[in-house]
């Protein structure tokens, strides 16, 4: 699933332009052709359809996980989910299989949202405020402090690396930034939350925010048919490394599973029981 920096890499490009294709900001909707109506989490399909026809897109920004579209009237929230991506494309270019929500625009554009296993959500709402205000904090946000996460990890009793991707508890983290995040701060993701530290916690914080500043800086990972371009994946610490030698000491990386995801960590940096 494309996480904070591959999102935040694709707003960029939508909102500045990127290689051959313009900025949306100030391009209006034509029209609206829904190839997987179940895209459209809100309104109807029908209702999609006719009242986003003739709205100007103003910004394109993100929240988490979220691209959010501020509209002339109103705001369009897209959630890539699994396999979802948005491409800026002359109408006249070859349609890929995986097409189900296309927003035509002025001068021959359309933005298409490709996604191969359809979990993507789109919706068009008057106020974005009750989906985008159940996110926890933003990590990046100079209003999160190490603080602040050492308050949010005390309050609760759970394990750490399922809690890292809990979208209520910090937006925009998920498998991959979690993993890589942990052990830049030498932290088992089968820690409890309120067991940490104050030294633990802040080691965390700048975890945090170095695995997706780096993820920023090469316009995310790019390891599947999901997300292009990212070169993230040729720096990772652990994530997919199960077996290769950690690079900070050597030791073999290892997998395990919690909360039915897929877990990558070096007993040696992160040992489980803390020295």
């Amino acid at each position: 699933m494309p996480e904070l920096p591959e999102v935040e890499t694709i707003v960029r490009q939508l909102q500045n332009g990127h290689r051959d294709a313009p900025t949306l900001a100030g391009m209006a909707v034509s029209d609206v052709t829904l190839h997987w109506p179940r895209h459209i989490a809100a309104p109807s399909p029908a209702g999609f359809r006719r009242r986003l026809r003739g709205r100007t897109i103003e910004a394109v920004s993100r929240r988490g996980k979220y691209l959010v579209f501020r509209l002339d009237q109103g705001f369009l929230l897209i959630h890539l989910k699994m396999s979802g991506d948005l491409l800026v494309q002359r109408s006249a270019e070859p349609r890929d299989r995986a097409e189900r929500t296309v927003l035509r625009l002025a001068g021959g554009w359309e933005l298409r949202f490709n996604d191969t296993r359809k979990f993507g959500k789109v919706y068009l709402l008057d106020d974005p405020g009750p989906i985008l205000s159940a996110l926890g904090p933003e990590p990046l946000d100079r209003c999160f402090t190490p603080t602040v996460l050492r308050e949010r990890l005390g309050a609760r009793r759970r394990i750490l690396k399922p809690l890292l991707m809990d979208q209520t508890f910090l937006a925009g983290l998920g498998n991959i930034y979690a993993d890589e995040a942990l052990h830049r701060a030498r932290l088992h993701p089968r820690r409890m939350s309120h067991s940490l530290t104050p030294a633990e916690g802040s080691a965390l914080w700048r975890g945090i925010r170095a695995s997706l500043r780096s993820g920023l800086r090469h316009n995310g990972a790019s390891i599947d048919w999901v997300f292009r371009g990212g070169g993230f994946q040729n720096h990772f610490r652990v994530y997919g490394r199960s077996g290769k030698p950690c690079r900070t000491c050597g030791t073999p990386i290892e997998r395990i599973v919690l909360g039915q995801r897929s877990t990558h960590f070096c007993p040696s940096c992160q040992p489980e029981a803390p020295r």
